[in-house]
């Protein structure tokens, strides 16, 4: 288990980001709305605050994802998916969303509006070459491997 510091920087009386089951992958995160609501129209995008800051171990990143129900039931996702907090950034998480539904949404003071996940990172060196080692599937892609 790895652990991460958070800070509120914004007052709300509902827990810090948690696990909603024991198989969970994902912390369900909050929107913090001043006034209490928002509306998003349709094909409209906004930063919603969460209150929140992090010291992310390095080698780490915070992957910001969607939540499924919000997807479905309104159209209501992240423009940026899956979206990255590095480990060196120190201010508030926002979640772009946007609504891709044919009607209003109106976002909720509190409602879960995104899920993040700790994830390891592994960075690379890179190597220049003028040869690539074949493969069978070569340079086919975009459906190049069946429908």
């Amino acid at each position: 288990m790895s652990f991460v510091k958070v800070r509120k920087l914004r007052d709300f009386d509902w827990p810090l980001p948690e696990y909603e089951s024991a198989g969970a992958a994902g912390m369900d995160v909050r929107a913090v709305v001043e006034g209490g609501t928002l509306t998003v129209k349709p094909l409209e995008r906004v930063l919603v605050p969460t209150g929140l800051a992090m010291e992310i171990p390095a080698g780490f990143e915070m992957q910001i994802r969607p939540r499924s129900g919000l997807a479905l039931k309104h159209g209501v996702t992240m423009v940026n998916a899956p979206g990255t907090i590095d480990s060196d950034y120190r201010g508030e998480v926002g979640i772009i969303l946007i609504n891709l539904g044919n009607s209003d949404y109106t976002l909720q003071h509190g409602e879960r509006v995104a899920q993040m996940v700790l994830a390891p990172v592994t960075r690379c060196t890179w190597i220049e070459t003028d040869i690539l080692e074949d493969t069978r599937r070569g340079t086919g892609g975009f459906g190049s491997t069946g429908n």
